[in-house]
C-alpha cells in the first residue's frame, strides 16, 4: 500500500470546525480530511459531507465541529497491506477513499480509488461499480 497511497494526509482535531476543514480542503486543493483523536484516527469528513451534512441542514460552518458530521464508522488499511486488499474493501463497503494507519491507529497516508487504477491488473472499467455506488451519508 505504500507504494500507491498519498502520504502525510492532511488531518484535524475533532473539535476543529468545519470552516477550519473547508479552508484546509481549498488551500490543499483536497477534497477530504481525516479526524482526529490524540493523532489517532476517529472519522473522515469529505467536501460532500460538508455540503449535505452540514450546508444543507443549515448547520453554522463556524461553530460546528467535524466530530459532528464526519464519518467515524471507517474501514483502514495498513501500509503493508496489499493493494487488492484495498480493492476488495473498496467493493465491499462502496467507498473510494480508505485511510491508511499505523498499529496504533495514527494515519500515515490515504489511498484512492485512482491511486489504484493501473495496479495489479487493475482497469477503471474493472472499478466503475465502485465509482457507481451510492455515496454513504
Amino acid at each position: 500500500m505504500s507504494d500507491v497511497m498519498t502520504v502525510w494526509p492532511r488531518s484535524l482535531p475533532r473539535d476543529a470546525t468545519l470552516h477550519e476543514a473547508a479552508r484546509l480542503m481549498r488551500d490543499e486543493d483536497i477534497g477530504d480530511v481525516l479526524v482526529t483523536v490524540g493523532g489517532r484516527l476517529c472519522g473522515m469528513v469529505t467536501d460532500r459531507d460538508i455540503v449535505v451534512r452540514a450546508l444543507a441542514e443549515d448547520l453554522d460552518a463556524r461553530i460546528t465541529s467535524l466530530g459532528e458530521v464526519c464519518t467515524a464508522d471507517l474501514v483502514t488499511v495498513r501500509p503493508d497491506d496489499r493493494t487488492s486488499t484495498a480493492v476488495r474493501l473498496m467493493r465491499e463497503r462502496a467507498v473510494r477513499r480508505l485511510p491508511v494507519v499505523d498499529a496504533a491507529r495514527r494515519p500515515v497516508g490515504i489511498v484512492s480509488l485512482g491511486d489504484l487504477v493501473g495496479r495489479d491488473g487493475l482497469s477503471a472499467p474493472a472499478l466503475e461499480e465502485i465509482w457507481r455506488a451510492p455515496p454513504n451519508v
